[in-house]
């Protein structure tokens, strides 16, 4: 491993620790994301280099997170339009904090923009289609579809087959159809790893309906 590389690992530990002490789901949450956006990766034969940023952007793709309060960040109930605004913030407080890294320039824009939608109606810019990294437009699908499967006290966790159901009616508008056409060729691989990372899953009480299950249109 050559320096830079390991530099970034220290780096990553460092912040997936802060991560976790702050909130473990988040923490896992991230982990999980990071393992789901490889295998995507792996099936669109990117190469090694993008798959290592893409891995790393995925890590950190909720770092942002650090930025928004708890009581809002951990709320059990539904959101209102402002404590939404906050949330939405989180890419660009999380690009905010990379960018500042020279190790971490290109990852801070795969982190910026990894809550745009395919139709231009994500956030925090609203750009759309192919100006979507492709690294973003991965994360995307990969965030939306480990939210799916997990749990909440107020919902059970859905199965993998209504959890691609669900994918399936966004794409095209959220999701990028090229994802997903990939990502729909290794469901059983992906269910597999699911069901292996679910065993270290911690409960998350923070309300996440569906619009912001399927992250909400921009508000900001």
């Amino acid at each position: 491993m050559t320096r830079q590389k390991a530099n970034i690992h220290e780096v990553i530990d460092i912040v997936v620790n802060i991560l976790n002490a702050r909130d473990p789901y988040t923490s896992i949450h991230s982990w999980r994301v990071a393992e789901l956006s490889v295998m995507i990766a792996n099936e669109m034969a990117l190469p090694e280099n993008e798959k290592e940023i893409i891995h790393i952007a995925a890590h950190l793709h909720d770092i942002g997170k650090i930025g928004i309060c708890d009581k809002i960040l951990n709320k059990p109930g539904k959101l209102t339009i402002e404590e939404k605004k906050e949330i939405q913030a989180h890419p660009r407080i999380g690009c905010n904090i990379l960018k500042r890294l020279p190790l971490f320039g290109d990852i801070s824009w795969i982190v910026l923009h990894h809550h745009e939608r395919f139709d231009g109606l994500g956030y925090p810019e609203g750009i759309k289609g192919g100006g979507i990294p492709l690294a973003s437009r991965i994360i995307s699908v990969a965030d939306a579809v480990d939210a799916i499967i997990a749990g909440r006290s107020y919902r059970r966790a859905k199965n993998i087959e209504e959890c691609f159901g669900e994918i399936e009616l966004h794409t095209g508008s959220q999701f990028c159809p090229t994802v997903i056409s990939h990502m729909m060729k290794i469901q059983n691989e992906i269910e597999v790893v699911l069901n292996k990372l679910k065993t270290e899953e911690i409960k998350h009480y923070a309300f996440v309906g569906h619009e912001e299950l399927m992250h909400s249109r921009r508000l900001i």
